[in-house]
Parts: C-alpha cells; structure tokens; sequence
C-alpha cells in the first residue's frame, strides 16, 4: 500500500523525535512533589474552599527533596505549582488563595522559587504543574475569562523562575461553583509555553509527550512512539484521565483497548502520524498527596526497581512522585528507598561490558561503510544504518573469558525515528551452541533486557523484523 506515493513501512518513520522531545527522552527519570493545602485536610482532591491558614510546613526543606531526587538518579523534579484546589505555592498576583495569605514565612514565602532554587543546587532541572481546573476561581466556567487568568498564572510561572524543563498539564476537568465545565483554550495554552520556555516540553494533555494510560506503573509488552497522530489531542487524555477522586483508578492497570498504539496493523490506514513518546507516571505511596496512615504502604526498592526497569527499560520515561509531609520535609522511608534505586541505577550500569567484547556484525558495514565501533558510543551522531530494505541485523559480542551478565540495553536511533518490530537475545552455552534466552518486540530510545546473571563467552542480538531498515545506535551489556 502507498500514501501519496510513499510506501507504507516508509511512511511509518516519517514521525520523528523534535529536539526537545530528544531531551527528555534523554533524561530519562524525573521527580513528581505533590504539595498543597490537601496535605493538610488529609484529601486527594481539594475542593478549593480550604482557608489559607491551614497551610504551614514549618521544616520545609526543598533541599531535601531535590537532593533525594537527585540520589535517585532523577534528571529533574516537576512541582505541583497548583493542583485542583487553585491554591498556589508562589505568590501569585491574580489570587488570594495562595500561600502569601498562609502563615508560611508570614507570608512571604514563595515554595516555587525555593524548589528552583534547590534543584540547580544539586544539578536538577525543574519544571512545573499547573493544573487547568481550579476549584477556586470564580472565573471557572466562563470561557475567555478563565483562560485569561489561567494564562496569567501560567505567565508567572514561566517567566519569574528561570529555565523550565517540563510544564505538566493535567486532564481533569469538573464543574465549577457556576455549574459549568470550563473548555479549555489548549492551543492558547501551548503557545504561551513555546514563546516563553521553547525548550520545555509540554506533557500529558500536551503535543509532545504522552500519559502511558495509567497510574499504577504499568508498561506495555510493546510500546511505540510513533502513533496516529490524533493521539495528542488532548481531549483524548482527558477522556482517560480520572473523573473523580478515588483509589481504584489510582491502581487501575492498562485499558486493554489502549495496549497496541503503533503496530503497523493499528496504524494501518491513519493518515497522519506523529512521533509521540509515553511517560510512566506513578506515586511511591497509594495516594499522590502524603497520607500519615500510608507510611506502611510505601514502594519498596524492589518494587521501584522493577518500574524503573520495564518504564525506562521499556521506551517510555518515569515519572515518580514523592509527596513531603505536613512539615515539609520528605518521609524517611521514601527518602531511603528512592536512595537505594539511586544506587542500583549508579552502580548496575557503571561499568560496560561491551567495551571489553570483541564485536562483529551481518551485514559487516551499514549503508555509510561504517563498521561496528559505533555500537559502543551512547550517542546519535556514531549508529548503525542497514542498507535500505535489509531489515535483519545480527549482532554478536564475545569475550576471551566467561562473564556474568544481568543487564542488556539497547538503543535505536530515535533521530531516524522508531524501527525495530522484533528481536532476539541469545548466549553461547559451555558446548558451543547458542541458546535463545529472550524474544522481545520494540526498542525504541531505549530498551532494558534482563539477562538474570547468565554466565557465557558470548551474547548475540538479532534483529528480526524492523519497519524499514534498522538503525541501531547503542549496545551496552552489564
């Protein structure tokens, strides 16, 4: 079949990765702080009528929570700025529900400046959440006049605190004191952002990265950035996002309906396509907001650890959320468990194997001459190009002595967008024989096999079906 007269399988990786969505695909694992007013009244969704005096972590240590983010192996750390409730955590000049009406520092405090401040300290980037419902705000449900405001606080935000990695929109979208539902102006929205911070992303109801489908930390078999491009509309989102406040969506799994976005099957027909990367968004605790009576409940760093690996491993970023506690400061129990990932994540893959590992190919050269040095530079500008139409590749690394592998990552070369369709991992056993260990369907940016401390010479990665030819721009073996 052809599109235009361009052929399918061609027109399938014509969807590719703008810069900003290659950095922050590059940065891999960020932070989620969900502080507000709800802290306090013990509730998950606010209802936008809690006095401001209720508001005062008097040890609040923004330090702390970029520098646990940081031991984390986070790349960044996304503050809830306002969450449904409309209370602020800066001094906002087009409200009063905000903090400079709560005892905090007598009112002269200001949580956003002091979480971007913090997280340059320890070598973060920060980005910010503004949720569009407000349940505050008068203007609520009255077209332009929210927006207006909306776009105000959005303003502020973008232009008061330096460089903004990420500005996280929400889907949720209730009745306001009026009775009627706020439309949201999104296209008004992203370009405020693309004029004042063009290098932010913007996520989830935002054109350049989107929610993976669930907030339990969930990750498909096979996950595709490139999509129809009608996934971005952002009523699409907020068609899947929750309508109310309860615990069953909060451990809802993936929507068997949404759990094949890109085969060529699915895209089969779609017109318009667009490369749109997922995210993994999940809190450490059963609510997004710190619940003293959760302190048992917290993700243990085994469990952390196997969510790192299938969402990071599986060709979609993680976001993690750590909510303080009434006093500010982050709960010990979660501080040490994210440290733990933190340390698994430094040490797991610190030291590569493959730079050791004599490496040979077929076909023996890709489509420029190249040969297979590149496979050991994790970088864009050094990848393997197959000739067109040749869409097998095999891959074989072998030792001088046995070694002991537990992890295997795998890169594509996302600036030619996403290819592989199927691949293969084998090891070489004692008797010289090859023996199929994994079988294992998209790459994408990045994929994470684990090889469970096998013990062999050698490891071979086949390619066995791509969408076009495959370019493979990272093998690291640990």
């Amino acid at each position: 079949m052809e599109y235009d007269g361009i052929k399918e399988d061609e027109r399938l990786i014509k969807a590719v990765p703008t810069a900003r969505q290659m950095m922050y695909q590059n940065m891999e694992f960020f932070g989620f702080i969900h502080f507000t007013v709800n802290t306090f009244t013990g509730n998950e969704w606010g209802t936008g009528d809690e006095p401001e005096t209720i508001f005062n972590p008097e040890e609040l240590d923004a330090r702390q929570w970029a520098k646990t983010a940081a031991d984390g192996g986070m790349k960044g750390l996304i503050l809830t700025c306002k969450h449904h409730d409309g209370f602020c955590l800066w001094p906002s000049r087009f409200t009063e529900h905000s903090i400079k009406n709560s005892p905090y520092k007598s009112g002269k405090g200001d949580i956003v400046r002091e979480t971007a401040e913090a997280c340059k300290e320890y070598g973060i980037r920060f980005g910010v959440y503004l949720s569009p419902w407000d349940r505050n705000s008068s203007y609520y449900g009255r077209g332009k006049e929210y927006d207006n405001y909306y776009v105000n606080q959005l303003t502020e935000l973008l232009t008061d605190y330096g460089d903004i990695f990420a500005v996280w929109l929400d889907g949720a979208c209730g009745e306001g004191a009026n009775g009627k539902r706020q439309v949201y102006d999104w296209n008004r929205y992203y370009n405020v952002v693309r004029e004042l911070q063009p290098n932010a992303v913007i996520s989830i109801c935002g054109p350049d990265i989107r929610w993976c489908g669930n907030e339990a930390g969930k990750v498909r078999q096979s996950e595709w950035s490139v999509v129809a491009a009608d996934m971005a509309n952002p009523l699409i989102t907020a068609e899947l996002s929750q309508k109310e406040d309860n615990e069953e969506f909060r451990n809802r799994p993936l929507d068997e309906t949404q759990e094949d976005l890109g085969s060529r099957e699915r895209l089969k027909g779609e017109m318009d396509l667009a490369y749109y990367p997922a995210e993994t968004d999940v809190s450490i605790r059963p609510g997004w907001f710190y619940h003293p009576e959760e302190d048992k409940d917290v993700r243990s760093f085994e469990n952390l650890k196997e969510i790192y690996l299938t969402s990071v491993g599986g060709n979609t970023t993680l976001l993690l959320n750590l909510p303080p506690m009434k006093n500010g400061r982050l709960n010990e129990t979660d501080v040490h468990n994210v440290q733990k990932l933190g340390e698994f994540i430094k040490n797991s893959f610190a030291e590569n194997l493959a730079d050791e590992a004599d490496i040979t190919s077929i076909p023996e050269q890709d489509s420029c001459g190249r040969g297979v040095e590149g496979f050991r530079c994790d970088d864009y500008e050094t990848f393997f190009l197959n000739e067109s139409g040749v869409r097998r590749l095999i891959i074989k690394l072998r030792w001088k002595e046995k070694r002991t592998l537990s992890y295997l990552v795998l890169k594509e070369a996302i600036p030619l967008s996403q290819r592989v369709e199927s691949f293969k991992v084998c090891y070489g056993t004692e008797s010289g024989c090859r023996k199929e260990f994994y079988q294992g369907t998209t790459i994408g940016y990045k994929k994470i096999v684990e090889l469970h401390g096998i013990s062999t010479e050698s490891l071979t990665i086949e390619i066995t079906d791509a969408r076009v030819a495959p370019a493979i721009s990272f093998i690291g073996v640990y």
